[in-house]
Parts: structure tokens; C-alpha cells; sequence
């Protein structure tokens, strides 16, 4: 079968990715190195593997690809997040994505409540997390309320993905979701994330849910 030109350059990428990276490669295993590059790719941004590096709760990969191929929900915290997927792999899966960011009754809660639409949107999709993947890329306030829906049993989520990005809590809401036990996670260290590097963990998780990372 004839490559396309759009997959030649993301091979000739991955190589070139591959040939940059170094001992910091090390750091990571057969499964989570597949991850750390497609974030790599995502960002152009050598920093996931170093001062911003990737971590990885033990399970972590494991949880993630059981959940994807039952086919559980997909809760997001901002639609950019949900916007760089392959569309195709949550079809193929029959994974449900939930974004409540721009739910009006969201907002009308949020206001009730003195609180932020993301912590809100968060709360909204707990009938969701329930065995499924939740994916923080960009606010600090909706992976806080995701571990206190954990602490409080509210919604126990396979996996935890959590990458904010930013300046305020953006680094120590990703250090508090190492700190609990309750549910696997994949997060970095430091103010970088966003919705391109938090896509990519889903995107490689099908990757090598289909066994083509």
C-alpha cells in the first residue's frame, strides 16, 4: 500500500523526534514512550521529556486502553480538547465524547454557585466518568474538582489525564493528582500542557489500541 504524503511527514517526524531525543528517551517505557512522542509531535516541544517531563501512574497505560476499547465515555474539559482527536478511533470504539463547558445550565450553576464553568462542566458529567477517561488540558479548576469527585467517591474514572496549562495552579493541580491513589493517571510537571499535548495521549492510546504507534 502506497503511503500517503500526509503520513510521510509524520513518519519522517517521529524519525526526526526519535534522533533528537537523547537519553531522555530512557526515562520512559515501551509503552509510555509512544505517548511522550506523540506529544512531542503535537507541540514541537522537547520540554514533555525534560524540565516539563511526562509522568505516569504505573496502570496507567493499561487503564487507558481497557476503558477505550469497552467503549467508555470520554469526558473533556474544553471542546479544543475533544477538537484535536482523530474522529475516526472514538467512532470505531464507540467512545461517547462529553464536553459541558458551553452548557448553559452549566453556566447558570457555575453563577449560583460562585464557582468556575469548568469545575461546574466537570460536576455535570459525573454519570460519565464512571469507568471512563477524563481529559484536562486546559483549566487548573476542572482537574481540582475531578480529584475531589474522586476523594468523595462522586465518580471513580479509569483514567486521569491532566495537562493543564498556565500560570495559576496549573503545576500544582497536575502535583496533587500524583498525589492520590484512588485512580491511574498521566500528567507532567510544571505550567506547560494544553489541549494539543492532552489530545495527543488519547490519540496515541488508540495508537496502540490498534497496535500502529
Amino acid at each position: 500500500m502506497q503511503t500517503s504524503k500526509g503520513q510521510a511527514i509524520e513518519d519522517a517526524s517521529m524519525r526526526i523526534i526519535d534522533g533528537e531525543i537523547g537519553d531522555r528517551r530512557d526515562k520512559y517505557n515501551s509503552a509510555e514512550w509512544p505517548i511522550v512522542r506523540r506529544i512531542i509531535h503535537a507541540t514541537a516541544d522537547f520540554d514533555f521529556a525534560g524540565t516539563n517531563r511526562m509522568i505516569f501512574h504505573d496502570d496507567a497505560v493499561r487503564a487507558g486502553l481497557e476503558a477505550l476499547k469497552r467503549g467508555a465515555a470520554i469526558v473533556v474539559d474544553v471542546n479544543g480538547v475533544a477538537g484535536g482527536f482523530n474522529k475516526q478511533n472514538p467512532r470505531d470504539f464507540g467512545n461517547k465524547i462529553i464536553c459541558n463547558i458551553s452548557d448553559p445550565e452549566v453556566a447558570r450553576i457555575a453563577k449560583e454557585q460562585a464557582t468556575t464553568r469548568s469545575r461546574a462542566a466537570m460536576r455535570a458529567a459525573a454519570d460519565h466518568m464512571g469507568g471512563g477517561v477524563v481529559v484536562v488540558g486546559n483549566a487548573p479548576t476542572a482537574l481540582r474538582e475531578v480529584i475531589a469527585m474522586t476523594e468523595q467517591k462522586v465518580a471513580m474514572p479509569a483514567l486521569i489525564v491532566g495537562m493543564p496549562v498556565g500560570f495559576v495552579d496549573a503545576a500544582e493541580s497536575k502535583e496533587a493528582v500524583t498525589k492520590q491513589s484512588a485512580v491511574p493517571y498521566i500528567t507532567n510537571m510544571g505550567r506547560k500542557g494544553g489541549s494539543p499535548a492532552a489530545s495527543a495521549v488519547i490519540n496515541a492510546l488508540y495508537k496502540l489500541l490498534r497496535g500502529t504507534s
